[in-house]
């Protein structure tokens, strides 16, 4: 047996190698800060660009939509296709001006990378973001977007960066999920009406875990 060979002098190397193992387990993302408990009839605002949108589906298939049924909370879907960053941020505090939402979900940066925008103009951007919707009191929720590929999508670096530094939940893999899985696409970089429910859910249940809801 592997134990028959570890020797007193080899136990004292094991602290350090249980630290190890748990902080990679923290690393894992199953770790999220906690939200404030949203209170009955708490606004959602939904910013983004066509992924929040719901380009690709009905206005009733968008993922604002669907998560307003399944948190029986009003969610405003400010979504606008084809925005860059560095529009969004000049965008959002009229809207947070306008709707007082309790709970800002992002979903941004797409765009940017599709045209081959500087990411750390980006990064820098949703950042101003984040601490605009927390200098107002309002909690925010981070969904990472996928950079184009044809194969193995997964969010840019910096959405993980800017959820650690800043703060805040991070969903990082139900977008790239969807985006490839061709029966949850209507284009190549959109979904349809399922692949915008699997986004839904997947936000709902970040929800749940993170005591909003």
């Amino acid at each position: 047996m592997i134990f028959q060979s570890i020797t007193p002098k080899k136990l004292r190397y094991f602290p350090a190698l249980f630290f190890c193992l748990t902080l990679l387990a923290a690393c894992g993302g199953k770790n999220q800060p906690l939200l404030p408990k949203l209170a009955p009839g708490s606004t959602i605002l939904s910013f983004g660009d066509s992924l929040t949108f719901g380009t690709g589906a009905n206005p009733q298939s968008s993922y604002p939509a669907l998560l307003q049924q399944l948190s029986g909370l009003p969610v405003i879907n400010a979504g606008k296709p084809g925005e860059i960053s560095a529009d969004g941020v000049q965008r959002l505090p009229a809207l947070l001006d306008q709707h007082q939402p309790a709970l800002l979900i992002l979903c941004h940066g797409g765009n940017d990378m599709l045209r081959k925008k500087n990411l750390s103009e980006t990064q820098s951007h949703l950042r101003d973001m984040i601490r605009e919707a927390k200098s107002r009191g309002v909690a925010v929720v981070l969904l990472g977007v996928p950079k184009p590929k044809l194969l193995s999508l997964k969010p840019a670096a910096f959405y993980q960066e800017l959820a650690t530094e800043l703060q805040v939940p991070f969903e990082a893999e139900i977008i790239a999920e969807v985006l490839s899985d061709s029966d949850l696409k209507s284009d190549p970089i959109h979904p349809n009406a399922k692949g915008y429910a699997r986004i839904a859910t997947a936000v709902h249940k970040l929800l749940i875990s993170t005591k909003a809801l």
